[in-house]
């Protein structure tokens, strides 16, 4: 397909049809989405832990975002300066840019979990501050950039063809003010995670050494950084050696390695609760902004690029975000809830209390 000016020529008959359909079409999943998560959340007490909190307080952000692509190309069509092209790019500005926080939030509880001992207690007090500061962060440049309206470039917020958001001839605002917070909070959570993996894996092979028994700890748990505590293990096959490397370096004897060995108290925080949603949470946040960064990134480099296909790759991803989240939710959320129970049923039998004391 010939590639068209983005901004200056407008979609066919057919293309907005297409275009049309498909992001109303992925607008309603993502509705459907944002109900199922409120309504799971506000039903079942097997989705209430902090990382579903989270996305519990972020689905009524999606909720805004749904009803900024359920416009779709109606904004453009209404023009640049009228009402509901410029609601669209209000909503357009704001809310995308919070989901993507929400996730950055996560990031951080995980981090915080891991490195600094956070209960679930801990994080729920954070709640009220993340929702003021991501509200605060969003809002504010949004409600500026509706009041920006220049004789030579128009209105801030204007058509991108698919739907109203900083017009092309602001694209370098858009980047500054859209893309760039966007990306900037993509590369900590990548940072974040990878400080966290690499926590996990030494941890590992801190109780790995400590042998086979001990491998009980790590299936689902994540290990606080805090001071070792001492820990009664029993005795294990691959325990045989003379000597015995304990987790901050020192060496004990075989007699002491089958009686006690120091090694970081265990959290009560699940491992898939706590870590494997915020983290598919994220890998769902990186389909939706490939597409429409790409795509931005080409325009701002050459104005006269346009591509259909990829608009509507970046139409249909963009309006998705609801959907995700609530998939990410509800699989994660249930896989989680299953092995809770299982753990509670290895806990009534009498050797679970030899782990852990």
């Amino acid at each position: 397909m010939t590639l068209e000016p983005r901004g200056d020529m407008a979609l066919t008959e057919d293309q907005t049809r297409i275009l049309m359909a498909l992001t109303r079409t992925a607008s309603v999943l993502s509705g459907i989405g944002v109900i199922t998560i409120i309504t799971t959340f506000s039903m079942s007490r097997h989705f209430r832990n902090p990382m579903h909190r989270l996305i519990f307080i972020n689905a009524f952000f999606n909720a805004f975002d749904v009803t900024c692509t359920m416009i779709s190309v109606s904004g453009p069509q209404a023009g640049n300066k009228s009402a509901l092209c410029q609601f669209q790019g209000f909503l357009n500005q704001m809310f995308p840019v919070a989901d993507v926080y929400w996730t950055l939030v996560m990031a951080i509880d995980v981090y915080l979990i891991v490195f600094c001992c956070y209960d679930a207690e801990s994080l729920r007090k954070l709640e009220w501050k993340y929702m003021i500061g991501i509200t605060t962060l969003t809002f504010v440049p949004a409600l500026v950039l509706l009041f920006i309206d220049t004789e030579d470039k128009g209105p801030m917020y204007g058509s991108v063809t698919i739907w109203c958001a900083i017009a092309p001839k602001w694209v370098l605002f858009r980047i500054l003010i859209y893309y760039v917070p966007i990306w900037s909070s993509i590369v900590v959570i990548i940072i974040l995670y990878s400080l966290v993996g690499i926590e996990i894996v030494k941890r590992r092979q801190a109780l790995l050494s400590i042998g086979t028994d001990a491998e009980v700890l790590l299936d689902d748990t994540v290990m606080p950084a805090e001071a070792p505590t001492a820990i009664p293990i029993q005795s294990s096959p691959s325990i045989n050696h003379t000597s015995h490397a304990s987790t901050d370096g020192s060496v004990l004897t075989t007699k002491q390695s089958l009686n006690q060995l120091y090694v970081p108290k265990r959290s009560s925080l699940s491992f898939r609760q706590y870590i494997l949603m915020p983290l598919f949470f994220f890998l769902a946040l990186l389909t939706v902004w490939v597409a429409p960064s790409t795509n931005r990134v080409a325009n701002f480099i050459d104005p006269t690029f346009g591509s259909f296909p990829l608009l509507v790759t970046v139409g249909t991803t963009g309006s998705l975000r609801g959907f995700w989240n609530a998939l990410v939710f509800v699989a994660v959320g249930m896989k989680s809830w299953k092995r809770k129970k299982e753990e509670e049923e290895v806990a009534l039998r009498p050797t679970t209390s030899d782990y852990v004391r």
